[in-house]
């Protein structure tokens, strides 16, 4: 009698989530409807893409990061995309043994600040006239070309950079500062600090914790930095085995808002909730503000008739969330929670060029199934309001997390375009454009992309021409 592999059970090595084999360069791309001539610049977004057939237990968050691209300019699209070579995917090109993955245990090598393979697959952010490539698990940002997305090489801030950098780390749009979070897997600690717009590092700051925890997000306003102490606990064993085995404790959520430029963390507690990804962070008065995705209690428990030996996994991945809003007064201490809707969405963006300050609009993406984490539809929320605004991709069609492109010439919060990726139950995948004041209206432009793109992670845009606000995307090279 044969025995199926676990991984013929892991959906993320099937279907929309299957990996592409190629790295594509295309241009001149063939578009229904128009491109906008007040469009200019890119949308890139990051993903999991495992290289070589998995061997033994696969997690989603294992794959090797792709990043795919679109560019926009003078109403034409050119699309592409890379691997992010990272240390360990150039090592284990030269013949190295494979750091394990999240399934495995951590394995402590001299030399080295991670203890699971680094993929740089999870975010992607823009400073300083490149790309960065980061990973969830706080990894080495890897910065690629903003034109090829070729592999520049590890940054490391010409050796400036004291520890790893965790997905979600932040540049600001007025100073075009780099501002960073790491965290230690299995110590009681976090880190916080800045690198300047050319890449110097000018504050960096220890934070004790009463545990290990698992973050994955921070707030930022133009003043502080809001760090996330929440409730996901590495049990005693898995400390001592180094494994990756995390339960939710019935504690309070605690956030610690602490000054950008140095001083003492103020720290705010609120029920027990855990936090994947934050909208937005302003100050309004005596009073720090960040509005995120709140996860509420999925109703699941594992069940192997779902997805065999992953029916775990899924269980954990299974993401349900709402938007709330949280208060925290600097001088007298207090701070209250409120919810903006009770309707779930989550991957939350909002126009880059408000990132710290007050923002009334945001973009989430709306799951038909909360376990694979299919996205169905976009949502435009005004938060002001708890109020949105729904776009569906339509029947057998899945987006990924969208950017805000503002059109050319505008500082309006919400006057542009959504851009995101779409892939059908065919395998046809698009670029598609929508105006974000029409936004449940018929997309503006779908170009239509050479290859597949995968369902993945997190993406942004860099807008077109001259530098701005740290943020540089240059004319694409004729000859990539």
């Amino acid at each position: 009698m044969s025995i199926a592999s676990p991984n013929s059970f892991n959906p993320y090595l099937q279907g929309l989530f299957a990996p592409v084999a190629e790295e594509v360069t295309a241009r001149d791309l063939k578009v229904i409807g128009e491109i906008p001539r007040d469009l200019n610049g890119a949308y890139f977004r990051n993903g999991p893409n495992p290289k070589r057939p998995p061997e033994g237990m696969h997690h989603w968050f294992d794959g090797e990061g792709m990043v795919h691209g679109v560019w926009f300019e003078d109403g034409k699209a050119r699309y592409a995309n890379r691997y992010v070579r990272t240390g360990d995917f150039l090592a284990e090109a030269g013949g190295a043994e494979p750091m394990p993955g999240i399934f495995e245990r951590a394995r402590e090598v001299a030399g080295r600040s991670t203890v699971y393979k680094d993929n740089a697959n999870t975010d992607i952010v823009v400073h300083n006239g490149r790309l960065l490539a980061l990973w969830y698990v706080s990894g080495k940002p890897v910065a690629l070309d903003l034109e090829t997305l070729e592999t520049i090489g590890v940054e490391e801030f010409g050796g400036r950079l004291p520890r790893n950098v965790s997905a979600h780390s932040k540049t600001d749009p007025a100073t075009g500062e780099f501002v960073f979070f790491d965290y230690a897997l299995y110590e009681p600690k976090m880190s916080f600090g800045t690198m300047s717009s050319a890449g110097a590092l000018t504050h960096f700051q220890d934070v004790d914790l009463p545990g290990p925890r698992l973050p994955h997000d921070m707030g930022l306003t133009e003043n502080y930095v809001i760090l996330h102490d929440l409730p996901a606990i590495f049990s005693g064993s898995a400390i001592r085995n180094r494994m990756w085995q995390i339960h939710i404790e019935n504690q309070p959520t605690r956030f610690g808002v602490a000054p950008r430029k140095g001083g003492a963390t103020k720290w705010f507690e609120f029920p027990t909730c855990y936090i994947y990804h934050v909208i937005n962070a302003w100050e309004e008065g005596d009073e720090v503000v960040m509005a995120a995705c709140k996860m509420v209690p999925n109703g699941l428990a594992p069940d192997p008739s779902w997805y065999g030996p992953y029916a775990s996994m899924m269980t954990v991945l299974a993401l349900r969330a709402q938007p709330f809003l949280w208060r925290m007064n600097m001088k007298t201490g207090m701070g209250t929670e409120t919810q903006i809707d009770d309707g779930l969405s989550e991957f939350p963006v909002v126009n880059l060029d408000y990132t710290a300050r007050k923002s009334r609009w945001s973009y989430h993406v709306v799951m038909d199934d909360h376990v694979l984490q299919r996205y169905a539809a976009l949502r435009k929320y005004d938060l002001s309001k708890g109020r949105y605004e729904q776009h569906d991709f339509g029947r057998g069609v899945y987006g990924s997390e969208p950017a805000f492109a503002p059109r050319d010439g505008t500082s309006a919060e919400d006057d542009g375009y959504v851009v995101t990726f779409t892939t059908d139950n065919e395998g046809r995948s698009e670029a598609r454009v929508l105006d974000a004041r029409n936004f449940s209206g018929p997309p503006v432009a779908r170009v239509q992309l050479p290859q597949r793109v995968p369902a993945g992670f997190h993406g942004t845009w860099a807008k077109g021409g001259a530098r701005d606000q740290g943020r540089r995307i240059s004319r694409p090279n004729p000859n990539p």
